[in-house]
């Protein structure tokens, strides 16, 4: 125990009235370099302001956005095996485990939730980036299979968030296994007739992309967002070639086919709700007034 650290210097700063100061008052924003008071970034959805690059955003905030007046019924969280196989890298899993859970106050990378965007019923289903990084382990697996059942027992449509750097390495095979089970849960919704889209944010990768994330009725992204399974560096160095600018991000992605949208994320909440309602048959004058926001969003005719 240091006594000068931990003793002296907090009596001393109590006695002059020093006060710590966050350290992420100010967040960089990575393509300009700008420097944004964290109150303005998060009021804009953690989108910076004026070059209007898309952070990344917490799961919480993303729900409390997207739902009607921010309420809606929290799904529990599956108890699953914890560390089934005792990994141990530079640091015990179970010790990474601890520290993510007090750092985003949450039990696993998934959070899902039961509510109404726009007056429609739907689940939505969010990664966590800064929980080991959105990996997809058993419990996130399990989290998600079980937003499919909800949403397949409410007769309703589900909307999946991705933000992952893909499968969790500290789980082997066992996170693996996650691709073909959440791809089985896709299908069962499919099947009971409800749409299932996907809004890809960055970044979105690996067995994530190789499964649930590519597999929607619709595929919105985020501006700038990286989707892809192996990295650029990884295929660079396979092939031996240089890659073209803007490889892999969402813009990419649209001009090759292998995404439906672009939509900047204050446009999404709206956007879900006039597609949905016309994929559940509930569109009414919704149907005239989405195509031509559609065509905008993509700068083609309506």
């Amino acid at each position: 125990m240091n006594w000068i650290t931990n003793y002296v210097r907090p009596r001393i700063n109590s006695m002059l009235g020093r006060r710590e100061v966050p350290e992420n008052l100010w967040i960089k924003c990575p393509e300009t370099g700008e420097m944004v008071f964290h109150k303005d970034l998060e009021g804009n959805k953690w989108v910076i302001p004026t070059s209007g690059y898309h952070m990344k955003m917490p799961a919480k905030a993303r729900l409390l956005d997207l739902f009607d007046g921010g309420r809606y019924e929290a799904f529990v969280q599956p108890k699953v095996a914890q560390d089934p196989l005792k990994f141990r890298d530079s640091k015990k899993y179970s010790d990474r485990l601890r520290d993510s859970r007090v750092k985003t106050e949450q039990e696993d990378t998934i959070l899902a939730g039961l509510g109404t965007v726009k007056g429609l019923k739907l689940v939505a289903v969010v990664h966590e980036f800064n929980f080991m990084g959105g990996s997809l382990g058993i419990a996130a697996g399990e989290a998600i299979i079980k937003a499919f059942e909800r949403a397949i027992e409410e007769k309703c449509p589900l909307v999946m968030f991705p933000a992952s750097g893909g499968a969790r390495m500290q789980e082997g095979i066992l996170s693996l296994m996650q691709l073909p089970r959440t791809t089985v849960a896709v299908n069962m919704l499919k099947e009971a007739g409800l749409p299932y889209i996907v809004v890809l944010t960055n970044p979105t990768t690996g067995g994530v992309t190789a499964s649930y994330a590519m597999l929607g009725d619709l595929h919105i992204a985020e501006p700038g967002a990286e989707i892809c399974f192996a990295g650029k560096r990884v295929i660079e160095q396979t092939i031996r070639e240089k890659l073209p600018e803007g490889f892999q991000t969402s813009e990419y992605l649209l001009e090759h086919g292998m995404i439906d949208m672009v939509t900047k994320r204050h446009d999404i909440p709206d956007l879900l709700a006039r597609v949905l309602k016309i994929m559940t048959k509930q569109a009414g004058d919704a149907v005239k007034n989405t195509l031509p926001a559609v065509a905008a969003a993509q700068d083609v005719p309506a």
